[in-house]
């Protein structure tokens, strides 16, 4: 798909789609209860249909409505399995981490399958686990294979890589008869991504304590509760593109979104306010979603630095070099080092060839945004489908001319 795009300015009211970072939780936590929970406002994306199908291929009973409501019927224990169970991650990095753990529980051998993009991505923390207790693990280039029976007790980890390896351990550790602590070796970044985890495990009558900022603890003999009537807050990593629009001119309310929300990304305001005002510097560790519409909004003023960026090479795309190599087409460059982005002001103009969304959807909804300063087009449009398959309408209900074809 190819978005064609003209120079507009957005105005109106969006109401921002879900959280799916919440929502991946909320559904793992429902499945691993006994009852039935309820969920509303759960986002349709492709991540969340991933987890969606591979929590139905671990037993759970998940019905979905009209409306985007959910209800979740647990998984039922003692199942038994003759064969091997395969789970489709599609490209849901969050999927796949949340749920290896998951697998690990019952010694069922586990098939986890998706995109060659997302096993290139770091797994190395689960399987050094599974080597460190004897359990099966086999990696290709296009999937993993588990089997074995995790135990409650002490796993050290380093917290700089990604916190879905220490979400995908709390989640799979509580509920367990024996305590448990996770112990990360190095300061943990994108801190409230834990948080939002530990919130949502306290839906369910689960407490984590943190001791520290380097030991989580978890009590053994804690069992989940089925949860009535949990909603899905709105995402504030979403809610950072169309805040974006008013710093390159719009008008556009955003609603939709918890004014007490956990989430790290919603620091968005504040960053692109001092985006707006100068050429700031700014850390994006516990926000690194963020930092593609940060650098477009950079280009559109007057520049700025991104510190602790490093972890922006393991997502969907390196997302550094692909955003220096669309905004090179714009006129701006991009100095990119180890841990930092600076992204130089000035010289912007409507691109010198066809934008490339680099199959990844912060990408394609970053450039999205900024072309509508300087107009373009934008091939791969579709990559929006995994995280906000609403976007082109929402940006088209904003006044934004864009024609998708």
């Amino acid at each position: 798909m190819r978005a064609i795009i003209k120079p507009s300015t957005a105005c109106g009211r969006v109401y921002i789609p879900q959280s799916k970072s919440v929502a991946h939780r909320l559904l793992i936590n429902a499945a691993m209860c006994d009852g039935v929970s309820t969920i509303r406002h759960l986002p349709t994306n492709e991540d969340i249909s991933a987890t969606v199908d591979c929590l139905r291929a671990l037993g759970a009973d998940i019905k979905l409505t009209e409306s985007g409501d959910c209800t979740v019927c647990g998984i039922k224990k003692g199942q038994s399995s003759n064969g091997v169970r395969q789970l489709a991650c599609r490209e849901s990095g969050s999927t796949l981490r949340f749920l290896i753990p998951i697998a690990l529980l019952d010694g069922i051998k586990t098939e986890f399958v998706g995109s060659r993009r997302l096993f290139e991505r770091p797994l190395a923390i689960y399987r050094d686990i599974c080597a460190d207790n004897g359990f099966l693990w086999e990696q290709s280039d296009t999937g993993v294979t588990v089997c074995g029976r995790l135990c409650a007790g002490e796993y050290s980890v380093p917290g700089n890589i990604s916190s879905q390896f220490i979400t995908g351990l709390l989640l799979a550790l509580a509920g367990l008869d024996g305590d448990s602590k996770i112990l990360l070796t190095t300061e943990p970044e994108s801190n409230s991504y834990i948080d939002i985890t530990i919130d949502s495990l306290a839906a369910f009558g689960v407490t984590v304590e943190r001791r520290g900022e380097r030991e989580l603890f978890i009590a053994g003999g804690q069992k989940r509760r089925a949860a009535q009537e949990l909603a899905v807050e709105g995402d504030e990593s979403g809610a950072a593109f169309f805040g974006a629009l008013n710093t390159l001119g719009g008008e556009v309310t955003l609603d939709g979104l918890n004014e007490k929300t956990l989430q790290g990304d919603r620091v968005w305001r504040e960053m692109l306010n001092e985006i707006q005002k100068g050429t700031p510097t700014l850390s994006i560790k516990d926000c690194p979603d963020l930092g593609p519409i940060l650098m477009a909004a950079a280009a559109a003023c007057h520049g700025a630095t991104l510190t602790d960026t490093y972890r922006l090479k393991i997502k969907e795309s390196d997302r550094g070099a692909a955003m220096a190599a669309e905004l090179a087409k714009c006129g701006v460059t991009l100095k990119l080092a180890d841990n930092s982005i600076t992204v130089c002001g000035g010289g912007l103009h409507a691109p010198d060839g066809i934008i490339d969304g680099h199959n990844d959807h912060r990408i394609v909804m970053s450039m999205a945004v900024l072309l509508t300063r300087v107009g373009g087009e934008i091939e791969g449009a579709e990559a929006v489908r995994k995280s906000m398959p609403t976007f082109w309408d929402l940006m088209h209900a904003l006044g934004a001319d864009i024609k998708t074809v």
